[in-house]
């Protein structure tokens, strides 16, 4: 049976809260707990507090590598403002740290075709850019894929999609690059240079 957390709970927010506030919550309930309980319960009071340590050490071990929403905007707007030349050389250099073999694809309906560990991925992000991202273009990457038959496929985009395309990516497992986890792979190249 796997464990769901409901999604608005304090340890849920927590979570996707910045680390460093869980870690000043379980301060903050230990020094409480120090001055108000009585002495016999001072212990467990004051150990009450590790859960929102965990949670901070949790929250710390996931956000490391990633960028900060004030970076993530920053990254963001910087894709924006790039040309497809600097926008697609960047990306290429991100796969290439996190070991794929990138080369341009042949169908027409995907830009790149990332190759790691067996497992073929084409990706489309030629339209990064664009103000609206409907279903067409992520239905003729699915086909492109079927017709490849590539393991996977993922879509680029800086705008979030429309309903119907967002429902499309869910059925159909498409990945979608955009936000987090779009700031999170610009960030490599400028962390560390490909080898």
């Amino acid at each position: 049976m796997k464990f769901k957390m409901a999604e608005n709970s304090l340890f849920a927010i927590l979570l996707r809260s910045r680390w460093w506030i869980s870690f000043a919550v379980g301060a903050g309930w230990a020094l409480l707990a120090a001055a108000l309980v009585p002495q016999p319960y001072k212990i467990v009071a004051i150990l009450g507090s590790l859960p929102f340590w965990a949670l901070g050490f949790v929250a710390f071990v996931r956000q490391y590598d990633k960028p900060t929403p004030a970076q993530q905007q920053a990254l963001l707007d910087m894709a924006a403002q790039d040309n497809w030349n600097d926008f697609s050389s960047h990306l290429e250099r991100a796969w290439k740290i996190e070991g794929y073999e990138v080369a341009r694809s042949p169908a027409a309906a995907a830009d790149f075709l990332l190759t790691r560990n067996g497992k073929t991925t084409l990706v489309q992000a030629k339209r990064w850019k664009a103000a609206t991202h409907g279903v067409e273009p992520l239905r003729a990457l699915h086909q492109a894929m079927q017709v490849q038959k590539a393991d996977e496929c993922a879509y680029v985009c800086i705008a979030p999609l429309q309903d119907t395309a967002q429902r499309f990516a869910d059925e159909q497992h498409v990945a979608i690059l955009q936000g987090l986890t779009l700031a999170t792979l610009l960030q490599k190249p400028l962390m560390k240079q490909p080898e």
